[in-house]
């Protein structure tokens, strides 16, 4: 489990981070970058997929010459999916750490442009500043509303943005390589098969829920600086399984809410006690179980590659139906 102590003051950290912001023509902001401060050392547990990260992207990056003499080089591209509220940003700002690189979060809405050919253009563009300015991460979230099945699209600009995607992620193994492009998604079925093949994102990492240690640490990141009762926050871990990292946080928030109402009764500040955490827990369930249940109709059905096998087995592990 990572020691979360030290994640207090990342976010004053990266408020006071210089970043570099990058203009379309017309001067309108498409997308930040900046150096993250968090690194695997931050990521409680997913050691798994921690050691496939590092042995497709980081090492590579730091040991050139071991991994030129099997033809492979540092660069590439990586599909983060699971269900959501589970960290994959924070992974992959994470990743950014680990090398010192840049590193450019996209979102659709942001470079959606008016008129023809502008989004595509803004894609690129964020495209070509990655490659200026490498190691660089583009993470590009919810890629399912950017890369989804072009069969399914009523729209030809919605094609067309596609088709971009792809040629930026083919020009990766032309133009540098030291330029790491990640997808988050929630619903990997959904997108264009030609985003799967070799060179693209063909490294799939399954991202799932925290486990019982990661759960107690969340709660105590999440509790931090709070008036707090004494609390036995490995039972509420124990109680909350399969909840994500959005869950808990939620959670804590109802927790909040009711020593707030004791304090307005009172007059006095009330801290947060054992039983508005379990009172919390149990009034809701985990996010994650309609996540998994759309997950095993597909792998059960249409993974002809069985690319959602780790998924069945971690639902078989993890006592889900």
């Amino acid at each position: 489990m990572s020691d979360f102590n030290d994640r207090d003051d990342l976010a004053e950290r990266r408020r006071n981070k210089l970043k570099v912001l990058h203009f379309d023509k017309d001067g309108k902001d498409i997308v930040e970058s900046e150096k993250p401060d968090e690194t695997f050392a931050d990521v409680g547990g997913l050691e798994d997929v921690k050691k496939k990260i590092r042995m497709n992207f980081i090492l590579p990056l730091k040991q050139p010459e071991l991994f030129a003499a099997y033809g492979k080089e540092a660069g590439g591209s990586l599909l983060l999916y699971g269900p959501p509220g589970c960290g994959k940003t924070f992974l992959a700002r994470a990743v950014a750490g680990e090398i010192d690189a840049n590193f450019m979060h996209i979102e659709l809405q942001a470079i959606l442009g008016m008129y023809v050919g502008q989004s595509e253009n803004n894609l690129h563009d964020i495209f070509e500043k990655a490659r200026e300015n490498k190691p660089c991460v583009i993470f590009i979230d919810e890629l399912d509303a950017m890369g989804g099945s072009r069969n399914q699209m009523r729209q030809h600009h919605d094609r067309i943005l596609v088709n971009q995607l792809l040629m930026e992620l083919d020009g990766l193994r032309t133009f540098n390589d030291q330029v790491f492009v990640i997808g988050a998604t929630n619903t990997p079925w959904y997108l264009d098969s030609a985003l799967r093949r070799p060179g693209r994102f063909n490294h799939m990492i399954f991202v799932p829920p925290p486990e019982e240690a990661e759960r107690a640490a969340i709660l105590q990141l999440k509790l931090a600086g709070k008036p707090l009762a004494s609390l036995e926050l490995n039972r509420i871990a124990r109680e909350t399984k399969h909840f994500s990292g959005a869950d808990l946080e939620q959670i804590v928030k109802d927790a909040v809410e009711g020593a707030l109402e004791r304090t307005l009764e009172t007059g006095d500040i009330q801290p947060i006690r054992q039983d508005d955490l379990k009172k919390a827990a149990k009034s809701r369930k985990a996010t994650t179980l309609d996540w998994f249940a759309t997950a095993k109709n597909y792998a059960t059905f249409s993974d002809v590659n069985q690319d959602y096998q780790i998924v069945l087995d971690y639902m078989k592990a993890n006592g889900l139906k």
